[in-house]
C-alpha cells in the first residue's frame, strides 16, 4: 500500500450530530475513546481531540461571543437570553433548533435558580447534546448501520463539488483498517473525471472499484457492483452517484432508478443513503438537504470541510429540523479525519477552551 502522505492526495473535486450535574466536565470523558490517526505522534488521538482541533474555527467564533455575553451580563435575565439567542443563530444552530434551545434552558435556569452567567455556560454543553439525540438512543443515531455477516450497502448522494467521491474513498480505507472487505461502485458516470477520481482512491486504498464508460447508465455500474461484491464475498458495497444531470427532475429519477436497483438484489438494501454536505455552505446545506431527502429517504448526513467553517451549529439544525441524524463528519485533509459523528465531541470541541480554563480555575482552587 502506497504511504499515508500519498493517501491524502487524491483531490479533484475542482473538475468538476433529569440532569442534576453538569456533564460539560464529563464531555471530555465521555469523547475520549482512541481511535487511530495520529499522524504526528505515530500513535492514537482521542476523538474529544479531533473534534477540538477540526472546531477551532467554530469554537473560536462561538465561545468568543459566549464569553463576551457572560462578562456583559452578571445576572441572568431577558435581555441576556435575547442575545444568546443571536449568538447561536449566527453559527448556523437553525432558527427553530435555537427557539427550542432557549425554552429549555430558560426552564433549566429556573429550576436549578442560576442567576450568575458564567454558571449557564455548563447548561448549554448540556443542552446541546440533549437537542441533538431528542428521544432517540445515543446507538440509534450514531455510526453506520450494518448487515452483520452479509454484505452492506452504503449509496452517496450530493451535489458536485462538496466532497462526495472523496468521502467515499476516505469511509473505504478506515473500513478496510478495521479488516472488511470493500467494493466500490463508480455510479458518477456524467461528471468528468469522476470515475478516474474514484478508481484513484480504489487504487490508493487497496479496494476494487467497478466502472463501466463515462455516460453510461449509473444504475448498471451499480447492479455490475453488488453482482461483484457478492462473488468477491466483500462485507461492504459502497456506491458513488451523480450529483447533477440536466435537471434536477432527471437528477431524482436517476437516483430512484438506482435505489430500486439495489432493493431489488438485495432486500432491505441500501442500509445507509448518505447525503454529503459541505459545511461552508451553510444554510445551502440545509436546502440541498431538504431536495434530497424528499427523493431519495436519506438516512444520513455526511458533512464535510466541518474544520473549515465557524458555523458548525449547522448540525443541530439538520438534526432538528430535517431529523436527520449525521452520521460522519469531515474535520480535516488527512484521510483518517472522515470522523464518526459524536454529540459529546461535538459539544466538547465547541467549549473546550471554556472548560479547560474552569478546570484550570479549579486547580488553583
Amino acid at each position: 500500500m502506497e504511504d499515508q502522505k500519498e493517501l491524502e492526495a487524491p483531490e479533484t473535486e475542482g473538475m468538476e450530530t433529569e440532569i442534576e450535574e453538569t456533564p460539560s466536565s464529563q464531555l471530555e470523558e465521555e469523547a475520549t475513546e482512541e481511535v487511530p490517526g495520529g499522524e504526528e505522534e505515530g500513535g492514537k488521538v482521542s476523538i474529544a481531540e479531533k473534534f477540538k482541533k477540526g472546531l477551532a474555527k467554530t469554537r473560536n467564533s462561538f465561545s468568543t461571543k459566549i464569553n463576551d455575553l457572560v462578562a456583559k451580563y452578571r445576572e441572568v435575565d431577558e435581555e441576556f437570553f435575547e442575545e444568546l439567542e443571536e449568538v447561536l443563530i449566527s453559527a448556523d444552530v437553525g432558527v427553530h433548533a435555537v427557539m427550542e434551545l432557549i425554552e429549555e434552558l430558560e426552564m433549566e435556569v429556573k429550576r436549578r435558580n442560576i442567576r450568575d452567567t458564567k454558571e449557564v455556560r455548563e447548561v448549554i454543553s448540556e443542552k446541546l447534546v440533549e437537542l441533538y439525540y431528542g428521544d432517540d438512543e445515543e446507538e440509534e443515531v450514531e455510526g453506520l448501520r450494518e448487515e452483520e455477516g452479509d454484505l452492506s450497502v452504503y449509496l452517496f448522494v450530493g451535489v458536485n463539488g462538496v466532497g462526495k467521491t472523496t468521502s467515499i474513498g476516505k469511509l473505504a480505507y478506515q473500513l478496510k483498517q478495521e479488516g472488511k472487505k470493500v467494493v466500490l461502485a463508480a455510479g458518477d458516470t456524467f461528471r468528468a473525471g469522476a470515475i478516474e477520481q474514484l478508481d484513484a482512491w480504489g487504487k490508493r486504498v487497496g479496494v476494487d472499484v467497478i466502472k463501466h464508460n463515462a455516460g453510461s447508465d449509473p444504475a448498471a455500474v451499480v447492479y455490475d457492483g453488488i453482482q461483484a461484491a457478492k462473488s468477491r464475498k466483500a462485507d461492504v458495497l459502497i456506491c458513488d452517484t451523480a450529483g447533477r444531470l440536466q435537471n434536477k427532475v432527471n437528477l431524482m429519477n436517476e437516483l430512484t432508478k438506482v435505489k430500486k436497483v439495489i432493493s431489488r438484489e438485495i432486500p432491505g438494501a441500501p442500509h445507509e443513503v448518505l447525503l454529503t454536505l459541505d459545511a461552508t455552505t451553510g444554510q445551502n446545506a440545509m436546502s440541498q438537504a431538504k431536495t434530497f431527502s424528499e427523493a431519495t429517504d436519506v438516512t444520513g448526513i455526511v458533512l464535510t470541510k466541518l474544520d473549515g467553517t465557524a458555523k458548525g451549529g449547522i448540525i443541530l439544525a439538520i438534526r432538528r429540523e430535517l431529523e436527520i441524524p449525521v452520521k460522519m463528519v469531515g474535520l480535516g485533509e488527512s484521510v483518517n479525519d472522515l470522523e464518526v459523528f459524536d454529540a459529546h465531541a461535538f459539544v466538547y470541541g465547541l467549549f473546550a477552551d471554556m472548560i479547560d480554563d474552569h478546570e484550570e480555575e479549579t486547580e488553583k482552587e
